[in-house]
């Protein structure tokens, strides 16, 4: 498997975040890569860095969004939006390097939730 720093990812997730004032989210530190190679059925994924290794590294919790080419570039501009927004909305309110499941007690990140924020990103100019 290969990855390569993905810039056009890192702008776009910037855009989104400022346009559905995810305040909560320091874009400065998700950094966003592109791979090339893999098996898995997901088009993107979210990493984490847990607080122990914050704390080992004596580092700031980050994030880590990797689109996966083969099937992320297929897809079209709104479809690829769509799955960012449904990576951002795994990142905690606290932004404290953990991730938030797709069932919580609170809430659940699923096509409804993702289709609402995307609809709510089309009307911002």
């Amino acid at each position: 498997m290969e990855w390569m720093k993905a810039l056009d990812i890192s702008r776009e997730i910037e855009q989104i975040a400022k346009k559905l004032v995810l305040s909560h989210i320091d874009t400065r530190k998700i950094i966003c890569f592109r791979s090339f190679g893999s098996k898995s059925r997901a088009s993107a994924r979210i990493w984490s860095l847990p607080r122990v290794w914050q704390q080992a590294l004596g580092v700031a919790p980050h994030y880590v969004i990797e689109v996966l080419a083969e099937k992320f570039d297929k897809l079209g501009r709104d479809d690829q939006r769509r799955v960012l927004i449904h990576e951002l909305a795994h990142i905690p309110k606290t932004f404290s390097g953990s991730l938030v499941p797709h069932r919580g007690r609170v809430h659940r990140i699923d096509n409804k939730l993702v289709e609402k924020l995307f609809q709510l990103y089309k009307k911002v100019k």
